[in-house]
């Protein structure tokens, strides 16, 4: 597997440029970074063909790999994303973070589930011409891709190679958090091709009657990751694995000391289920 620091945080919290977060990166023993190529991101899709290899090549020169990119990519006809794609494959980055489709509401859903279906059909149609797989990330809360089974449909029929799912075990615990995850991940087996990590915990504020998820290190939280990995190993997933670190209440200090408990928190449970099944 290829650890990656998902680089928001340093850009959003940090305002640490490229280099500088390449340099922090690195120090904490991560092997790449998905990188961010969207609005506010290292990388503006309006500047790609300019500034994405200059970007990549500064990462590269820490002795880090990208291969993936974190974009809000939707529609193949959008004004910049063949350009993302025809500069990230040139490149040499193979995978593509697709953007989101918020859920429309109850009794839409089916109708949403086939107009995003006909949109894919060109983001398919530009994976296959620039040799890339792009990904829908599943992600709690009003997205369509907050739920496999969702996910699951909208992928049927195509190429997993071109369009895959990208698991993200916290918000599938949010959403199903006893055995709902688990059977996400059973279902999107044949389909998964990246996975990000990040965990959290339920709070209730003081008078307050409904409870709220905030995100925690991945020591203490819900997420049940021996079981995760083990789920990974038994469908022989060897990608790209990406830490969020989306601590929005630390500092940047705090955020890259946890960030690098995280990492080698998640490198013993990766260790652990591997000697388990030696």
């Amino acid at each position: 597997m290829q650890f990656l620091m998902f680089s928001k945080m340093l850009k959003n919290i940090g305002k640490l440029p490229l280099g500088e977060a390449g340099d922090r990166i690195k120090a904490m023993g991560f092997d790449g970074v998905d990188l961010t190529v969207r609005t506010g991101g290292y990388v503006l899709p309006e500047r790609v063909a300019e500034t994405l290899p200059v970007a990549i090549e500064t990462l590269r020169s820490k002795g880090l790999v990208v291969p993936m990119i974190t974009t809000e990519i939707t529609d193949a006809r959008g004004k910049n994303t063949a350009s993302v794609f025809r500069t990230a494959s040139r490149l040499g980055v193979r995978f593509l973070k697709l953007g989101y489709w918020q859920y429309e509401g109850f009794g839409a859903i089916e109708k949403q589930i086939q107009r995003t279906r006909e949109q894919l059909k060109g983001l398919e149609a530009l994976s296959r011409e620039y040799a890339m797989t792009s990904t829908l990330h599943i992600h709690s809360g009003p997205f369509l891709t907050a739920d496999a089974a969702v996910v699951l449909r909208l992928l049927e029929g195509y190429d997993a190679d071109l369009l895959g799912a990208y698991i993200d075990p916290g918000h599938m615990t949010i959403e199903g958090g006893l055995s709902g995850w688990k059977m996400g991940i059973d279902l999107l087996s044949p389909y998964i091709r990246l996975v990000a990590v990040k965990d959290f915990g339920w709070f209730k504020r003081r008078g307050a009657k409904n409870w709220e998820f905030r995100l925690i290190p991945l020591s203490q939280g819900m997420v049940r990751w021996h079981e995760v990995f083990s789920c990974l190993a038994d469908i022989g997933y060897n990608g790209p694995v990406s830490l969020h670190s989306e601590y929005e209440y630390m500092n940047l200090n705090e955020l890259l000391d946890q960030t690098q408990r995280d990492l080698q928190y998640v490198k013993r449970v990766v260790k652990e289920v591997e000697e388990r099944r030696a």
